[in-house]
């Protein structure tokens, strides 16, 4: 059985940083593209930032591109979603997620995620 946690949520200020942490189980970790998605109150959920199974490529939602950055640490099982410069439009609920074939390349269609965490709250004051 996959599970996703989340982690590394919080209040803060426009123009701060945050480090979310989705620590990852089921199945083996570096065989699977993993993306990030986030979705604000009344709003349906969007794509943030995607990352392939060698973390060699990365792909970002062109309102994020620039301050957000996914990384992912194989050995620990765990992606990474470091965000700079928050905005009060970056202000949701995000979520990690895994895709459902291994060796898939990365994708911004959240149909293409099988598996998904129960999300952290990320809230920018202005």
């Amino acid at each position: 059985q996959v599970q996703l946690v989340e982690s590394g949520g919080g209040l803060v200020q426009a123009g701060g940083s945050l480090r979310l942490s989705c620590a990852a189980s089921g199945r083996i970790f570096s065989r699977y593209a993993m993306g990030w998605f986030r979705q604000a109150p009344g709003k349906e959920r969007e794509f943030v930032a995607a990352i392939s199974w060698s973390g060699g490529m990365s792909y970002y939602a062109d309102s994020v591109k620039g301050r957000f950055t996914i990384s992912r640490d194989n050995a620990k099982n765990t992606v990474y979603l470091q965000m700079n410069s928050l905005k009060p439009e970056d202000t949701a609920v995000y979520y990690c997620a895994q895709q459902g074939p291994p060796y898939g390349s990365f994708s911004q269609v959240k149909s293409e995620y099988d598996y998904w965490g129960q999300g952290t709250q990320v809230t920018v004051s202005s």
